[in-house]
């Protein structure tokens, strides 16, 4: 059987049968991972910890009919503990896998080193919770190809300011072709969300509660209408996200 090495992300696993998990993983340069772990819920399991939802790893396997079959696995990164020990953190990194999950089949090195950035700043409380979740989705879809514009009207290319947000038009637009009803942005809010999509942290990091809850609607509004299919995990994401 061919093999092959990848540098990993876990991003779910399944039970299959007595002793064995399916491992759902995004690898650096393959893309989407389904490897089967022999033997990994043993405890005399040889690398059962490393590949864990939330973990880094040096992936060796071998290539199967229908899944892959994990030979080894060492730890590049260990933050599923860390990021477990803080239920705020734990909810957010479930959107982030999910999305990562939802989003990429295909090798894509840019998704990869997001989503590790994004588990990794969690694992150690670089910031918010819920500021690194929403910077993490609004860079992701960008990568996809679905990146918001906060400025220019998405719709006329009209400069802005302009404080109406339609997802299905992509991102804010001016008053001449807002439809009636749509959410209106404050200039707080409108400035977060630019900020969590290039990364300006200081900015983030300033912002207060009220202004963070609204960018995260409209950014879980926005991923749910790209993705067409709602986020299961978005259902159960703590409050305290949300909180500065």
């Amino acid at each position: 059987m061919p093999t092959y090495r990848d540098e990993a992300v876990v991003l779910r696993t399944h039970q299959l049968g007595e002793a064995d998990r399916i491992i759902t993983m995004l690898g650096k340069h393959r893309g989407k991972i389904r490897a089967v772990a022999k033997g990994v819920r043993r405890t005399s399991s040889r690398f059962g910890s490393h590949v864990e939802p939330f973990m880094v790893v040096d992936l060796q396997c071998y290539e199967g009919r229908s899944l892959d079959v994990i030979q080894q696995a060492e730890s590049l990164g260990s933050y599923g503990s860390p990021i477990a020990a803080d239920y705020a953190s734990f909810t957010a990194a479930n959107v982030i896998v999910e999305t990562a999950d939802r989003l990429t089949d295909e090798a894509s090195p840019q998704q990869y080193l997001l989503l590790v950035g994004a588990l990794r700043a969690l694992a150690r409380g670089d910031h918010g919770p819920s500021l690194i979740l929403d910077s993490y989705l609004l860079r992701a879809l960008s990568i996809a190809g679905w990146a918001p514009t906060f400025g220019d009207c998405a719709v006329t290319g009209a400069p802005g300011p302009h404080t109406a947000f339609v997802a299905q038009l992509g991102g804010v637009v001016a008053d001449a072709v807002a439809p009636p009803g749509v959410p209106r942005l404050n200039a707080e809010t409108i400035e977060l969300l630019g900020a969590l999509l290039t990364g300006d942290w200081a900015v983030a990091d300033a912002s207060g509660r009220s202004t963070r809850g609204q960018a995260s609607g409209v950014i879980a509004a926005y991923v749910q209408w790209h993705l067409e299919r709602g986020l299961k995990s978005l259902n159960h994401l703590d409050r305290a996200v949300t909180a500065p």
